[in-house]
C-alpha cells in the first residue's frame, strides 16, 4: 500500500529512495512511462520509489490570479499512483516560504537533507528556487557532490507528457471523451454528493440525480449528453448525464444530471462517482417538453445499447 506523507517535517527515513518531482495531473500514459522508469531505478537498488508534489499548484501561489482546472483532484491521483506501484507520495505545502527557497536551499535543506536520496529522475527543463535559477546542471553538481545520482528523463518523453496533457484537456473541453480516455489510459470521472434540484426530471419520467463536485477546480468536459456510468455504494449502475443550463426549462445555472438507469432508490447527500464513456450529443432547445421527452428516450436507446456492448 502506498504510504501519503503531508508533513515535510515528519518524513521517515526511506530505503535507498529513487525520486522524482512532478505535479503528475491526470497520470495519463505518459506519466506512466515515468513511473516505470522510477521503479526500474528502485528495483536495480532494492529501494523505495517517492513522488513529491505539491498542494496547491504553485501556479496558484506565483500567479494568485491564474485559474488552473485539473485532470484529477487528489484522492484521484492518489489512487492512481498506488494503482501504479508508487511506494510514497510527499505533498508539500506550496506557499510563499517554500517559493523563496533559493536553489541551493532547495536542493540541500530540502532534497537531500529531508529524503536522502540515492538517486533522483528528473526533467532536463525542470527549474526550482526562487525565480527558477536551480536546474538539472545545478542539481547533477551537487548530487555528485552527495554520492546522490541524477537521472535526465528524455526531452522526447518530456514533450510526449506536455503534448498529451494538452490532448487531454482539449479532447474534454470538446467532448471527446473517447479520446481522452485513450489518452489517459482509463476513463475519465469526476466525484461529488447528491443534490437537490427542483426535481423537474422526475415529473417527466427521467429523474434525475444532481451532481455537486467534490473539487471546483476539476475539469467539466463539454456540455451535452453523455453515456456514463455511476457508482454508489460500491454498485455500479449504466446511465446517461446532461452537463449544461437545461435551455428548454431556461435554466440558469450550469448543472450535472445523471439519469440512472432501472434505479429507485433516495440517494440524496449520498457520495457517487461519475465514469464518463461516450459523448452523445450537444446540449438543444427543443420546442417544448414533449419534444424533450421524445429526444430523451432516443438517447436512452441509443446509450443503453453503447453501454450494454461495453
Amino acid at each position: 500500500m502506498m504510504k501519503i506523507f503531508d508533513d515535510v517535517n515528519n518524513i521517515p527515513p526511506f530505503k535507498n529512495a529513487v525520486l522524482t518531482i512532478g505535479t503528475f495531473d491526470g497520470v495519463h500514459k505518459g506519466h506512466q512511462k515515468i513511473i516505470a522508469q522510477l521503479k526500474d531505478e528502485a528495483k536495480k537498488i532494492d529501494g523505495e520509489t517517492v513522488i513529491i508534489t505539491f498542494y496547491p499548484h504553485p501556479r496558484q501561489v506565483i500567479k494568485p490570479d491564474s485559474k488552473i482546472e485539473f485532470l484529477n483532484d487528489f484522492k484521484e491521483k492518489a489512487a492512481l499512483l498506488e494503482a501504479a506501484g508508487i511506494d510514497n507520495l510527499v505533498v508539500i505545502n506550496f506557499n510563499e516560504t517554500f517559493a523563496n527557497l533559493s536553489a541551493e536551499e532547495y536542493i540541500n535543506e530540502f532534497l537531500l537533507k529531508t529524503f536522502h536520496p540515492r538517486k533522483i529522475v528528473i526533467g532536463y527543463d525542470h527549474r526550482f528556487g526562487k525565480g527558477r535559477t536551480g536546474d538539472f546542471q545545478l542539481l547533477k553538481k551537487y548530487g555528485a557532490n552527495n554520492s546522490v545520482a541524477v537521472k535526465e528523463l528524455s526531452a522526447q518523453l518530456l514533450d510526449q507528457i506536455t503534448i498529451s496533457s494538452t490532448k487531454i484537456r482539449n479532447a474534454l473541453y470538446e467532448g471527446d471523451i473517447t479520446l481522452a480516455n485513450n489518452l489517459l489510459g482509463y476513463i475519465f470521472s469526476f466525484s461529488g454528493k447528491v443534490v437537490e434540484g427542483n426535481k423537474l426530471g422526475r415529473t417527466i419520467g427521467f429523474p434525475t440525480a444532481n451532481i455537486q463536485l467534490d473539487n471546483e477546480e476539476k475539469i467539466i468536459p463539454l456540455n451535452g449528453v453523455y453515456a456514463v456510468q455511476l457508482i454508489v455504494n460500491q454498485a455500479i449502475y449504466n446511465g446517461m448525464m446532461n452537463i449544461g443550463f437545461r435551455p428548454t426549462v431556461d435554466g440558469k445555472k450550469r448543472t450535472i444530471e445523471v439519469n440512472i438507469f432501472d434505479f429507485e432508490e433516495d440517494i440524496y447527500h449520498q457520495h457517487v462517482v461519475v465514469k464518463l464513456h461516450r459523448y452523445i450529443r450537444s446540449e438543444v432547445k427543443f420546442n417544448g417538453i414533449d419534444a424533450l421527452k421524445e429526444q430523451l428516450n432516443r438517447d436512452r436507446i441509443r446509450v443503453k445499447a453503447l453501454l450494454d456492448k461495453g
